[in-house]
This record gives C-alpha cells, sequence and structure tokens, in this order.
C-alpha cells in the first residue's frame, strides 16, 4: 500500500470512531450504555442491524464466495424479508412493552430462572466463538498487507474495538454504523465498476455476466429440493427464514440493535428497513466476487493468493514442487485465457458451435486448474501445518491490493476494517449485557446501584473481549469464513428460536418441560451437524420444531405423572 493508501485508511477509521464517540458521550447508566436510552430514530435502527451483520467476514469472504462457487450463495438470504415482518409483528411489540434489556427477561416472566439462564448462555457461547471468527477476518489483512504474525494482528484488531466499546457503550456503536454503511456502500459500488472497467476493451458488463453464466458462476437460482445442498431456493426460504428469525429475535446483538429505536414503530421500521436493502447489498458483494472471477479469466491468476504462505514456500524445501505447480498453472491459465476470448467471440458472432468447443475447453481446463491448486494446497499443508488453506478468504483481498489504484484501495481496506469493528462492537455490547443482566444481576448481585452494574457491564466487555480474542487464534482452522459462522450460528439459533416459540405460542407448556427439551433438540442438532446428516441450513428449521416437539411431549408426560402422584 501507498503512503495515500495509509492516509486513506487511517483518516476513514479516525473519522469514523471520532463521531461515534463525541455523539455518545455521556453514557452515565445502564440504560443510556446498553440501550442508547432508547433514543435512536428508524434509520440509525436499520442502518446499525445491516452492519451488525455486515462484518469483515462479508467483505472478504463473500466475494470469495463469489468467486469460487457463483451466485448461489445469495439464496441464503431470501428468507430474510419475511422473517423481518414476522418480527415487527411479533417479537419488537413484545420486547418494548417489557423494556427489557435483553431478550432473555422475558423467559423468566414466562417460564422460570433455569430457562432463561440456558437460553442465554447457549446465546453467550455462540456469539463469543462467532466473534472471534469476525476478529480474525480483519487480522488477515493486516497480516497480508504487512506480513504480520496472525497471533498479533487478532490483538490488535481486537483490543482497537475493545476500546471505544467499552468507553462509549451501544450509542457509539450505533453512530458508528451510520457512517460505517455509507462508506460500505460507495466503496463495494466503486470497486464493482472498477473491476468492469479493467477487463479487456470491448468486454464490458453484460459480456462479463455471459462468461460468469458459461463459467457457470451465475447459478443464482436453483429450484431443485435438496436437503444436502447448502443453497438453494428451500434452504434459503426455509432453512434460511429460521435461521434469519432467530438471528434478528433472540441473539442479542441483534436484539439490542433494534431495542435502541424511540418506538415500537421506529424499530419497525428499521427492521423493514434491513429486509429491503439486506438482499440486494448481498447480491451486490457476491457480484463483485463473480466479477473478481471473470476478470481473471483474461488475466493471469496467482496459483494460490495467500501470499504469506507462497512467500514461505518458495523459502522452504518445497521450493521446487511449487515452482513447477506454479509453472504448470500458468500454463493452463494461458489455456484458459485462450479459451474465453475464443467464447466471447463466439458470444459475439452467435456462432454456438463454437461457443460449445470453447465452453468444453473451458471446463476441463477449470478442472485440471484444481487439480493443481490441491497438489499447492499440499504443499502449502506439509511446509506450515497451521496454514491457512482456504484461498476464498484472500482473493478479494489480493486483487484489491494488486489492481485497484491507490486510495481506493486504502478506502477498501478502510471498509472492511469499520464494517468488521461495527459487528464486533455489537457482539461485544450484547456479550456484556447478556452476562451482566441475565447472569451477574439475577444470580450474582441482585440488588446493587445502576453505577455499579454500569461499572460490571464495562468489566464484562473486557472479559468477553479477551475471550473472543482467544478464540480468534484458533479460526485459520475453520476453512471459509462466511460458511464457518453461519455453520456455527445454525448450530444454536433454531433451539433458541424454538424457546421463544414455545414461549410466545404454546401457554399450555411450562418451564420444566422447555428447559429439557432445550437440552435435548441442542444436543440432537450438533449430533447431526456432527454426522453431516443434513446440510447446515436446515438445522435452524429441525432445532425450532423439536423443542417444540420435545416440550410437547415432555409436558404431557410430566403432567400425567404429576396427575398419577395426586
Amino acid at each position: 500500500m501507498s503512503g495515500l493508501d495509509w492516509g486513506v485508511l487511517v483518516a476513514t477509521l479516525l473519522g469514523i470512531i471520532a463521531y461515534g464517540m463525541i455523539r455518545s458521550r455521556g453514557s452515565r447508566s445502564m440504560d443510556d450504555y446498553l440501550l442508547a436510552g432508547q433514543s435512536l430514530p428508524w434509520y440509525h435502527v436499520g442502518l446499525s442491524v445491516m452492519a451488525t451483520q455486515a462484518s469483515a467476514i462479508t467483505f472478504l469472504s463473500a466475494p470469495g464466495q463469489g468467486f469460487a462457487d457463483g451466485m448461489r450463495f445469495v439464496q441464503f438470504y431470501f428468507g430474510l424479508p419475511l422473517a423481518m415482518v414476522v418480527l415487527s409483528v411479533t417479537f419488537v411489540p413484545i420486547f418494548h412493552k417489557l423494556r427489557v434489556f435483553t431478550a432473555y427477561e422475558f423467559l423468566e416472566n414466562r417460564f422460570d430462572t433455569r430457562v432463561r439462564t440456558l437460553t442465554a448462555g447457549l446465546f453467550l457461547l455462540q456469539r463469543g466463538l462467532s466473534t472471534g471468527l469476525s476478529i480474525y477476518a480483519p487480522a488477515i489483512i493486516l497480516s497480508t498487507i504487512l506480513g504480520w504474525n496472525i497471533y498479533w494482528t487478532n490483538l490488535i484488531m481486537g483490543g482497537i474495538v475493545l476500546v471505544y466499546s467499552v468507553t462509549g457503550g451501544t450509542k457509539a456503536i450505533s453512530y458508528t454504523h451510520l457512517q460505517q454503511m455509507l462508506v460500505v456502500t460507495f466503496a463495494m459500488g466503486l470497486a464493482g465498476y472498477l473491476t468492469v472497467k479493467l477487463l479487456p476493451e470491448g468486454v464490458g458488463f453484460v459480456d462479463a455476466l455471459h462468461v460468469a453464466g458459461k463459467a457457470g458462476r451465475m447459478n443464482l437460482i436453483d429450484l431443485k429440493f435438496d436437503p444436502d445442498s447448502r443453497y438453494n431456493i428451500w434452504s434459503g426460504l426455509i432453512g434460511g427464514f429460521f435461521l434469519q428469525l432467530s438471528y434478528f429475535g433472540t441473539d442479542q446483538s441483534q436484539v439490542g440493535r433494534y431495542l435502541t429505536g424511540q418506538s415500537i414503530g421506529q424499530s419497525r421500521l428499521g427492521l423493514l428497513m434491513n429486509g429491503l436493502l439486506k438482499v440486494p447489498m448481498q447480491f451486490l458483494i457476491v457480484l463483485v466476487g463473480v466479477l473478481v472471477f471473470v476478470f481473471y479469466q483474461f488475466n493471469p491468476a496467482p496459483a494460490f493468493f495467500n501470499t504469506q504462505e507462497t512467500d514461505l514456500l518458495k523459502q522452504g524445501p518445497y521450493a521446487k514442487a511449487y515452482q513447477l505447480a506454479e509453472i504448470k498453472h500458468q500454463n493452463l491459465t494461458a489455456q484458459r485465457q485462450r479459451a474465453v476470448i475464443d467464447m466471447q467471440a463466439a458470444i459475439q458472432t452467435n456462432d454456438d458451435a463454437a461457443q460449445e468447443t470453447a465452453t468444453t475447453t473451458l471446463k476441463e481446463t477449470d478442472e485440471a486448474l484444481k487439480t493443481v491448486k490441491t497438489s499447492i494446497v499440499d504443499l502449502v499443508k506439509k511446509n506450515n501445518p497451521a496454514a491457512d488453506t482456504n484461498d476464498g478468504n484472500y482473493v478479494f483481498l489480493r486483487f484489491v491490493l494488486d489492481y485497484l489504484p491507490h486510495g481506493l484501495i486504502g478506502l477498501l481496506i478502510a471498509v472492511i476494517f469499520s464494517a468488521s469493528m461495527g459487528s464486533i462492537a455489537s457482539a461485544y455490547s450484547s456479550l456484556a449485557s447478556t452476562t451482566i443482566v441475565d447472569v451477574y444481576k439475577r444470580l450474582i448481585r441482585p440488588e446493587d446501584s445502576d453505577a455499579h452494574y454500569l461499572q460490571a457491564s464495562r468489566w464484562a466487555t473486557i472479559g468477553w473481549g479477551i475471550f473472543c480474542i482467544f478464540v480468534a487464534q484458533f479460526a485459520n482452522r475453520l476453512g471459509s469464513m462466511i460458511e464457518a459462522v453461519n455453520i456455527l450460528g445454525s448450530l444454536f439459533y433454531g433451539v433458541i428460536l424454538g424457546v421463544f416459540v414455545v414461549a410466545f405460542y404454546v401457554k399450555s407448556i411450562g418451564g420444566r418441560a422447555t428447559f429439557w427439551a432445550t437440552l435435548l433438540a441442542e444436543v440432537f442438532v450438533v449430533l447431526s451437524w456432527y454426522f453431516n446428516l443434513t446440510a447446515f441450513l436446515w438445522l435452524n428449521a429441525i432445532g425450532c420444531l423439536l423443542v417444540v416437539l420435545f416440550a410437547w411431549i415432555l409436558q404431557r408426560v410430566m403432567k400425567k405423572q404429576e396427575d398419577v402422584i395426586n
């Protein structure tokens, strides 16, 4: 990166953080610190909800997902708009009327302390682990650009966010979110535009889509019902609906965002805004990855996008083997470029036979390139067993650093950093609020001053920050970050949602049955994932339905036992 890039990067980040700190000064109570005094308008709520989702994982791994797998990942979000409608009608008014700090306070009123503590505990475990992944993603950038040790960069990234989270609380986070989303939208749109401009003369946006389609990357809709397929319209609409409903309805990192709204109406508008804008935003981000894929069809592509590992290979005992693999990769890349140029000419002249020939050559070359890539990954593993071998996390970053103009590089890196800071800060806040309200205040110090709980909230934020940084040190072993974080969520979200469904809609079921049903359902979901019984998105629907079913059965059994005793 040039001096201009560093200047843009530092100025953008400092500007966002300073704005949030200035606008949020004066958080003197727990209500201010955790709920921003419920003072924010709908557009703040909507942008804050979107920014909490849009971590560095989104802007690093999602383009890589589009690069490797095409547009089908967007189907993951198809259930989101419907989930926003359901939440606006049911969850939002209940939480606002009860004036709760966390979603789990409601569960004690409906059931008992055990159910509240168990559900809060499941959330804390899931969110703490996921936040570790969110810290690791931007650490990749610092590590790649500066050549720093990834463990130190995890510590720096997690620590920077911890400073303004502890100081300003939720209001600081929400105000920084507003700036982050404006910068993000502008920068990603500009990145997509410049990617098309970098294509060869005569190849425009529509031509790029044709090439992507021939390479199987425009697979936006898959109508086939297949429980083993991770991304199709059915898993997106059904599994995605349950995942989004649980994420936005029961995950305190999101509930805490829309509870900051001035009123029920403002919170509802914020959620509906998210439902309308999130799918197009995610479409744009994945499309940028597809356009980067097309760019590399016309230009030489790296054999392996993680430069840190390739530099180590060149200096290690496998340097010769890597050199041979790289030569083979370059020859195949040149062959692929000729096939793509032939295909482009055939498309422009409507020559179906030539299109078919070029497409066949392209597919054969891609298969050969995958074989070479596998051999390089094996060399990387042998050379460094702890290496991050999932190239998808590095594709967009490498493209940005190699081809985009100076100034924009700094802005895009700032976008990824600021997005990550927003999501990490929201997670810190939600972990702290749940710990204090649902555990500390309820079970340890039930009768103390508001000033004490405010101070305890800050210490809880620090404690969770340290835990999340620790988790980040192991994240390089989990593959694609955007898939890993959603798989992790799917292990817990469906079960947590099931507890709230029982609480809201099945009034005849009590706390004891719900507690044991939650434990049984969680065990079943984890085993289903471990033995790969179905694609991970379906675990959200399965977990929710199992809690309801098990709770209903257990309630009937317990009722019969009570009748016999009486």
